[in-house]
């Protein structure tokens, strides 16, 4: 399929305009740093190819020579400045890396952090339509094009300037030789192999260190109503930094080790050929002196030529990866921030008298709904009717289409609602801990809870004796084949966070879904047995459930809502409203 020159232009352009304006003004001081560092690293090796030509024909007149210092004295004089003039190339060349290998992982560590941190303050509204695969995709792999995308800007940049100078340069010199490309090859391989070990070494941790960036990523925005309940915002963007830390040393790391190995192979080939020189020289050995002429200047140009096509495939890969990190950090963030509520402080009762849930269309309309510290409301209705919508909202995590509540006997909005509200737990049916261990996973939500502390929820939820039987104790990997827990031992894993949290609310969206009955039955009056100041909200599509809640709100096909109050844990409701839609 043909493309229209205009349209190829265009993409072009924008591609180059998207990479520029991500980059800061500590970035582009950085390429600026950069380019004068190749600059000067191309001028030295241009003159350290044009030195060889005193060396190669002592006897040759050539115009620049007089330009250059000590090129017209004797032959230990010109030797020591084409090794002078080479190390400097070298040394110069490996600034320029270290300078771009820093500028590269600060680039990517920004970017992590800034559509992590975006992401965990959108709004829940505005990940409605993205898939968890996205957000992984764009919290890992689409940082990466990016930042491949400003490495291949800086190879093009430090390719155009060592041609160019070299080719100026070259103009000066007539090569003598015209098939030393093979030499070329063996010094490739070489490169290839300088450095392997820690390459391999590097390149392992680094792939180990973005699989903990996916853990971090996956199924985010039910997670993301895991973090926000227990107030630990900071907590994940602090993690998630840790973890970009260490991607970005490794990646600097595995530029530095190419930039080091090139360093080895250029000076060898300084001393090298000095000593070459000299040895030719008192044998006459001109033809020698000829082929590593012509090695140095052609060897200088080809691995540039040769990755000149990938740089400007992985630059304009870099657009699209950027244009879809773009759309991420300009969605809109979440309800204003409110200040957790202590534990045990303004745990009344609250009278939810109206509010209107959107979407599903045309909406659920609860009314006259108490919720009561130490009491179990069951939510309950067909899959896809809009229960997780209502649970948002009743978490103070989405703003319902209207509002209106008591508290102490005064009438209370939205915002004063979900500053109430914020001390909270909320625990959804597919969110799975990403933390590395059961003590780890248990710290998240208390830090400074004792072991015996910890036993003794473990103990709430029935885990204590599955992890009697791991020598590993509260340090069993959460992930590893050998110590995996099971669908419904990590649900228990999650409901142990929140008794530690002792919320004021409890939201469990089908949190027990992967139990069987009795043990659900089980869990949940634990649940309800250590939290008596906490409300708790259960959805659940089991019947049985029921016998435990003071009340039950159903949301029926029509999208009404019909709520049974109960004054005892018998099946015998007391009273019975209707809500409408």
């Amino acid at each position: 399929m043909a493309v229209h020159p205009a349209r190829a232009n265009d993409r072009a352009h924008d591609t180059w305009h998207l990479v520029w304006a991500s980059l800061t003004r500590a970035d582009v001081t950085g390429l600026v740093v950069y380019v004068v560092l190749s600059l000067a690293a191309a001028l030295a090796g241009g003159i350290a190819a044009v030195a060889l030509v005193p060396l190669i024909q002592p006897d040759h007149v050539w115009p620049i020579a007089a330009r250059i210092s000590g090129m017209e004295g004797g032959m230990a004089m010109r030797v020591a400045v084409f090794a002078v003039a080479m190390g400097s190339f070298a040394w110069l060349r490996w600034q320029a890396a270290r300078c771009g290998a820093r500028q590269i992982s600060a680039y990517g560590m920004r970017l992590r952090r800034q559509v992590h941190a975006r992401l965990i303050d959108a709004s829940l509204g505005s990940l409605a339509d993205a898939t968890s695969a996205e957000i992984a995709h764009v919290l890992t792999h689409n940082v990466e094009v990016i930042v491949q995308g400003l490495s291949a800007l800086q190879q093009l940049l430090l390719a155009g300037l060592t041609c160019a100078v070299s080719l100026g340069l070259a103009l000066w010199v007539s090569p003598p030789l015209a098939f030393a490309a093979p030499l070329l090859a063996g010094v490739g391989l070489l490169a290839s192999r300088l450095f392997g070990r820690e390459q391999s070494e590097v390149a392992r941790q680094y792939v180990a260190d973005m699989t903990r960036l996916f853990w971090h990523s996956e199924d985010f925005p039910r997670r993301l109503r895991h973090v926000r309940s227990f107030g630990r915002e900071d907590a994940e963007k602090a993690g998630y930094a840790d973890v970009s830390a260490r991607l970005g040393h490794g990646y600097r790391r595995q530029l530095e080790l190419v930039a080091s190995g090139r360093l080895v192979l250029e000076l060898l080939a300084a001393l090298g050929i000095s000593g070459i020189f000299l040895f030719a020289q008192r044998w006459r050995g001109v033809d020698q002196a000829s082929v590593i002429a012509v090695c140095l200047l052609l060897g200088r140009l080809l691995p540039y030529l040769v990755s000149t096509r990938q740089s400007f495939q992985q630059l304009r890969s870099a657009g699209p990866a950027l244009e879809l990190r773009e759309r991420y950090m300009r969605m809109p963030p979440a309800l204003a921030s409110t200040s957790a509520t202590p534990t045990g402080e303004r745990r009344d009762a609250l009278h939810v008298e109206r509010m209107n849930v959107v979407p599903p269309m045309p909406g659920i309309l609860v009314e006259h709904l108490p919720l009561i510290p130490g009491e179990m409301t069951l939510i309950s209705g067909d899959s896809g009717i809009g229960k997780s919508s209502l649970v948002d909202a009743l978490a103070g995590m989405a703003a319902p289409q209207g509002f209106k509540a008591r508290a102490g006997g005064h009438d209370i909005d939205f915002d004063d609602y979900r500053q109430r509200v914020r001390n909270s737990a909320y625990v959804s049916q597919s969110v799975r801990p990403w933390q590395r261990t059961v003590r780890e996973c248990l710290h998240w939500a208390d830090p400074h809870a004792s072991d015996e502390v910890l036993h003794g929820v473990l103990k709430d939820v029935g885990l204590d004796l599955r992890l009697s039987t791991s020598r590993q104790g509260l340090d069993t990997d959460l992930h590893s084949s050998s110590s995996r827990l099971s669908g419904g031992e990590l649900q228990r894993l999650l409901l142990a966070q929140v008794i530690l949290r002792q919320p004021y609310i409890a939201l469990l969206d089908e949190a027990t879904s992967a139990l069987d009955t009795a043990s659900e039955l089980r869990v949940l009056a634990a649940l309800k047995a250590r939290l008596p100041h906490t409300v708790l909200i259960v959805v659940s599509h089991r019947l049985g459930v029921a016998a435990l809640a003071e009340q039950q709100l159903d949301i029926g096909g029509g999208q009404s809502a019909a709520l049974t109050r109960r004054t005892s844990r018998e099946q015998e409701p007391s009273g019975r409203r209707t809500m409408h839609s």
